[in-house]
């Protein structure tokens, strides 16, 4: 008796589990969006969680309680069940919010359905993606190559503006410092003159 309540409380527990989760069945033809495919994908897991997961597992885990506490085991489950699927579903919608999902998803969408009527090649018209890959970067590369050079170019022009002007001006430096060293010789030598001169007097009026 015990043991066929215990079923009986199991199927119907899964079934509860399973009760607003099932996805809804759609027809081949029709398109689903990649957001409803990731809800979808979400839901079957939860009810594959809840069939792994069910009453009677639960209560061969604690047999001895569930015993004495039947239904405060059933209690027990359901607010575990419970709280196990919306913890599981508000993590994945912190997932979606902080990637932004939807609307990515969404976006990938639109081009998808936009790309179906187009009869021009796409962005890989060659269908190697290597070559492809260097018919676009390659002139970007290449320009960004050029534009470096006439910027060394330019600075190295500059350099080169700078260094003669440091050039003139030590030779500016030299020529002033020798102008100074030719006036003080040319000052030193007068001095000396005058106190020869001075002592030339002195010794003839002696």
């Amino acid at each position: 008796m015990a043991e066929a309540s215990n079923a009986s409380v199991g199927s119907g527990c899964e079934e509860k589990g399973r009760e607003g989760s099932s996805p809804e069945p759609v027809s081949p033809d029709t398109t689903i969006s990649r957001m409803k495919l990731l809800d979808t994908t979400v839901d079957t897991f939860l009810q594959k969680l809840v069939a792994a997961g069910s009453y009677q597992r639960f209560t061969d885990c604690y047999k001895r309680f569930y015993q004495l506490q039947p239904e405060m085991t059933q209690r027990i489950y359901d607010k575990f069940l419970t709280q196990l699927q919306t913890s599981i579903r508000e993590e994945i919608s912190e997932i979606k919010a902080e990637g932004n999902l939807e609307a990515v998803l969404t976006a990938l969408d639109t081009i998808v359905e936009e790309g179906k009527d187009r009869k021009e090649p796409a962005w890989r018209p060659s269908g190697i993606p290597e070559k492809d890959l260097r018919s676009t970067m390659v002139p970007y590369f290449l320009q960004q190559r050029d534009a470096l050079r006439r910027r060394v170019q330019r600075q190295e022009a500059e350099n080169r503006q700078l260094a003669d002007a440091v050039l003139a001006g030590r030779r500016q430096v030299e020529e002033l410092q020798l102008q100074g060293q030719a006036q003080w010789q040319a000052w030193q030598m007068a001095g000396s003159a005058q106190r020869t001169e001075g002592a030339g007097g002195h010794a003839e009026g002696a």
